[in-house]
Parts: structure tokens; C-alpha cells; sequence
């Protein structure tokens, strides 16, 4: 929800000409530099994002195999609960972060899962938004496990111990779920 305020707070102030000047064309497919091609506009296109589309994706790409949310999850790297992050965050420092760790977490990824997993931009910024959004975080329990998902994350635990580890953690069983 904080990214989604940044966007409209963006909006708001009229900062999303960008936007306009790229969807109405404004832009150069060449690498010419001449004067024609000198703007005062930066070209920077961001996405609509969505933090339930980054909830699915959060389980899809594996990051739930090394990540917790909401007690759910993996534990070999930091949790990512939005009520323990900053209220707002700038989106390109998370990138930034992960950018810092990439050599550990694709070696991780290659030990793991046996290949390095990737992202579009798109992704990216919906599982950004998923990272901020407590409410949407709330709503992840580990009902939202895939098979593929308890399989990768089998490289901590085993495929139904990690589910059984990764609930007790956060002080949940399946019993109680049962009647939820």
C-alpha cells in the first residue's frame, strides 16, 4: 500500500508526464544524441503494481523457500514482514539491496533449486508492493504454499517439516487452521 501511495502521490503532483511523453511516443528508439533528441524529461516508465499479484509471486519464484512473511516461510534469510520495514520506501533501494546480495542469494538459488531465478520489472515491483502491503501480508498463511513451493523449500528442512517448522514458528498449527 506505501508504494501504491507513492504512485499516487506521483500522480498527484503531476510527475507522471513521463508516463505521458512515453505512451504518446515522445521517445527516441535510437541512440542518436543530437539536440532534436535533448529533453528536459526523464524516461522512466513505471508500472501499476499489484501486492496480491506480488503475494502469488513471492510463492511462484521461490523467494517464500528463504523468506518469511507473516511467520510463513523460509528461514536462511531476513524476514520480510512490511509492519517490521520503513513506513515508505523508495523501490529502487530494495533492487539496490538485492543487487548487494546477489552473488550469496544466487549461489543459494544454484544450491537449492539448481539454477538462478529471474525477474522481470513487472514482478519485481509487484513483489515490492507485496513487501509493503501488511494488509495483503495478512492474508498470507501457508494455505498459500504451492507443491512446488514446499518442494523448494525442502532444501531447509524436508517438504512437510518446513511447512510444520515454518507454523510453529509464528505460533500456528494446522489444528488451528482447521477451525479458522
Amino acid at each position: 500500500m506505501k508504494i501504491l501511495s507513492l504512485l499516487a502521490l506521483i500522480t498527484a503532483l503531476g510527475l507522471n508526464d513521463t508516463t505521458s511523453a512515453w505512451a504518446a511516443g515522445n521517445h527516441s528508439g535510437g541512440h542518436d544524441h543530437g539536440d532534436e533528441h535533448k529533453s528536459d524529461i526523464t524516461r522512466l516508465l513505471m508500472s501499476v503494481v499489484s501486492s496480491a499479484r506480488g503475494m502469488e509471486l513471492f510463492v511462484e519464484k521461490g523467494c517464500v523457500a528463504c523468506h518469511a512473511v507473516s511467520g510463513v516461510g523460509g528461514h536462511d534469510a531476513a524476514a520480510l514482514d512490511a509492519h517490521d520495514l520503513d513506513e515508505f520506501v523508495n523501490p529502487f533501494d530494495l533492487v539496490a539491496k538485492m543487487w548487494m546480495m546477489a552473488p550469496s542469494m544466487i549461489a543459494a538459488q544454484e544450491e537449492a533449486f539448481g539454477g538462478q531465478i529471474l525477474f522481470t520489472g513487472n514482478e519485481l515491483s509487484d513483489i515490492i508492493a507485496f513487501l509493503q502491503d501488511d494488509v495483503q501480508q495478512q492474508q498470507f498463511t501457508e494455505h498459500n504454499l504451492t507443491e512446488e513451493a514446499i518442494v523448494m523449500m525442502d532444501h531447509e528442512h524436508g517438504a512437510l517439516a518446513a511447512v510444520e517448522e515454518h507454523t510453529e514458528v509464528a505460533g500456528h498449527s494446522d489444528s488451528e487452521h482447521a477451525h479458522d
